[in-house]
């Protein structure tokens, strides 16, 4: 019993001690530090603004923020590094092939909002020339030309355009280099400390594909790097088409729309970040939201890698600030404390006050640093969202959650998507919270035959 109990508060201490480690890192003192260092260091050196871009040809996210790149570089005084280069895959990307599938859908969407040709010239890209425009770029990597290519080549992928993709690798040399360049860029990713494709670094921090782009040019704004000359209106436009106005009262039209269904986890900043959101938008528009919480993945055998965390909580943090959400002081609440979070949730949406138990519960988790593994933590929650404590204290004691996790899992992945947040309405699936604008699109169009005008 003893060594039980000593295994318990070690686990104990080294969750608070992680805490406290990530509240550091994600501490507003500690950005403007590090960005201060890397500045200095930079001017000291005599070095350029420096952005690294990794891209990878059969990735669509990758193909939209290759659009932004030419007026990017003519509108700040930067070096621009170009890198020919895929995704990282096992633990780093969990059902690789349902992703794949998915960022094509999202990638389509998100490439028709911004005004992006997308499959445009045939009905899908094409992939029996994947191998040889990857050796058509890579033989390109030391000319001037480079980054004409990587643009080409990528438009000529995404656009379906063959008979383009035909022409780039119409003088083949038998070499196999892309499989060397294409390594050669990993290493400089692992280096510089990230994992995915459709990134850009700068000093320290990184930036995904067009969504974070706007942050990106922020920071260019804010040390100066803005060349004298006007932004290209492709630039302006990301952040206006993300914009979305919710209606004042529901329309009528929307009366006999589906329910919207939010696959949640309590150990996700992702999700926490989504929920206040996503309740205006339903409310907005008079819809039924049905939450079905989840166990995360590394209470479902996955595993998450320290360089994926660490990218993830920082990039929270960012979004929380941007949008004044409260974030950043954490107690992760895995294990015990997700079990418990999810068995009061199913007693709190009994009694018609899951939503408010949901946000109450994430504040606690990513903004308090209060523990839903113990009572004293719990009970703060469940008083907040006007629960009585005996009948919670009782919720916990039962097992039933587990089968409804389960089945809200099984129906996620059934819609194609393997991790939270998952939106879903209808036919329409949505995967992460920065997707809620697209989600308003496309209720917009369900009312109004597509033309997006609401009275």
């Amino acid at each position: 019993m003893e060594a039980k109990l000593d295994v318990g508060r070690r686990v104990k201490l080294q969750r608070k001690l992680r805490s406290l480690v990530l509240k550091m890192l994600l501490a507003s003192s500690t950005l403007q530090a590090t960005r201060w260092w890397f500045e200095v260091r930079r001017k000291f050196a005599g070095r350029r603004h420096t952005v690294s871009v990794f891209l990878q040809l059969d990735d669509p996210y990758s193909y939209v923020l290759s659009c932004y790149l030419p007026e990017f570089a003519e509108h700040y005084d930067i070096q621009l590094n170009v890198y020919l280069s895929e995704a990282k895959a096992g633990a780093f990307q969990p059902s690789s092939e349902m992703l794949a599938e998915y960022a094509v859908t999202d990638g389509r969407r998100l490439a028709q909002e911004l005004g992006i040709p997308f499959l445009d010239k045939g009905k899908f890209p094409p992939s029996d020339l994947r191998k040889p425009l990857l050796e058509a770029i890579a033989r390109s990597a030391q000319t001037d030309s480079y980054l004409d290519e990587v643009l080409a080549a990528l438009a000529a992928y995404w656009r379906g355009d063959s008979a383009a993709a035909q022409r780039m690798c119409s003088s083949p040399d038998g070499s196999d280099g892309a499989s060397e360049f294409i390594a050669l860029s990993l290493q400089k990713l692992d280096k510089l400390g990230h994992y995915n494709s459709a990134m850009l670094h700068y000093a320290g921090e990184w930036y995904w594909g067009v969504d974070r782009l706007h942050y990106l040019m922020q920071r260019l704004d804010e040390v100066g790097a803005a060349r004298e000359i006007p932004r290209s209106a492709r630039l302006t436009s990301i952040r206006q088409a993300m914009h979305v106005t919710l209606p004042v009262k529901p329309p009528t039209s929307a009366r006999d729309l589906p329910a919207v269904e939010l696959f949640y986890s309590p150990r996700s900043p992702y999700s926490y970040l989504l929920l206040a959101r996503l309740y205006a938008i339903v409310d907005a528009f008079g819809l039924d939201l049905q939450l079905r919480p989840v166990l995360p993945m590394v209470m479902r055998g996955m595993q998450v890698p320290r360089q994926k965390l660490l990218y993830i909580a920082r990039d929270a943090m960012r979004e929380a600030r941007r949008m004044n959400i409260p974030f950043g002081d954490l107690a992760d609440p895995v294990g015990i404390g997700v079990e418990r979070f999810l068995a009061v949730f199913d007693y709190a949406n009994s009694e018609r006050r899951g939503r408010d138990f949901l946000l109450n519960g994430g504040v606690a988790t990513w903004a308090e640093a209060i523990d839903m593994a113990t009572d004293k933590g719990m009970r703060k929650v469940t008083g907040r969202t006007g629960l009585f404590w005996p009948e919670a204290k009782a919720a916990m004691q039962n097992d039933d959650w587990r089968e409804a996790a389960d089945t809200n899992r099984a129906a996620m992945m059934e819609a194609g998507c393997w991790g939270v947040p998952t939106v879903r309405m209808g036919d329409y699936v949505a995967w992460g919270q920065d997707r809620d604008w697209m989600l308003v699109r496309h209720i917009e169009e369900l009312c109004d035959a597509g033309e997006g005008i609401l009275v």
